[in-house]
């Protein structure tokens, strides 16, 4: 079989839009990474980062009383190398999705064991557990969504001028 240039050079060109895909840092809403090591344990969140870009964030483009993944892509996952407690409720060691159900007045964290694509397939049977939190204003405008942990056991969700935060331990 003859593979002539233009068939050989479409081939690679598709080669290489697949190969970008696949490059998670080039998406809208890239990918980030926060840990922290409190009192031995290891907490790492794995989110992706969707920006502001003028829209109205709160009550907008992410729904009041609605579960919403904690960021974009995939599910917001949060792995702890050992038992914790988040505001209270232990909590297993192990690996879940992190929702939310964002509120004007207050939040409802929840961490559940079924990881998927964002969420579209969330069952509220599958809650480990649900603390309830009041959000406030944030220090500083974050255009970018954010999650911070601290050594102290405080994680943080930053983002447009809104703080939402909850103790583990």
């Amino acid at each position: 079989m003859k593979i002539t240039f233009p068939v050989l050079l479409v081939a690679m060109l598709v080669t290489t839009a697949l190969s970008a895909q696949d490059d998670k840092s080039k998406r809208p809403s890239p990918p980030a990474t926060t840990t922290a090591t409190i009192d031995g344990k290891t907490i790492t969140i794995d989110y992706s980062q969707p920006s502001v870009k003028g829209r109205k964030v709160w009550g907008g483009l992410v729904p009041y009383g609605e579960v919403w993944r904690t960021g974009a892509n995939e599910a917001t996952t949060i792995d702890v190398s050992a038992d914790v407690e988040i505001e209270g409720q232990k909590l297993a060691k192990g690996k879940y999705a992190l929702f939310t159900i964002p509120g004007e007045k207050e939040w409802v964290i929840i961490i559940n064991k079924g990881i998927s694509w964002g969420a579209y397939s969330y069952k509220a049977a599958d809650d480990v557990l649900r603390v309830t939190v009041t959000p406030k204003a944030s220090a500083a405008f974050h255009e970018k969504f954010t999650i911070e942990t601290s050594p102290e056991g405080i994680v943080s969700l930053l983002w447009e001028n809104l703080q939402v935060s909850f103790k583990v331990i």
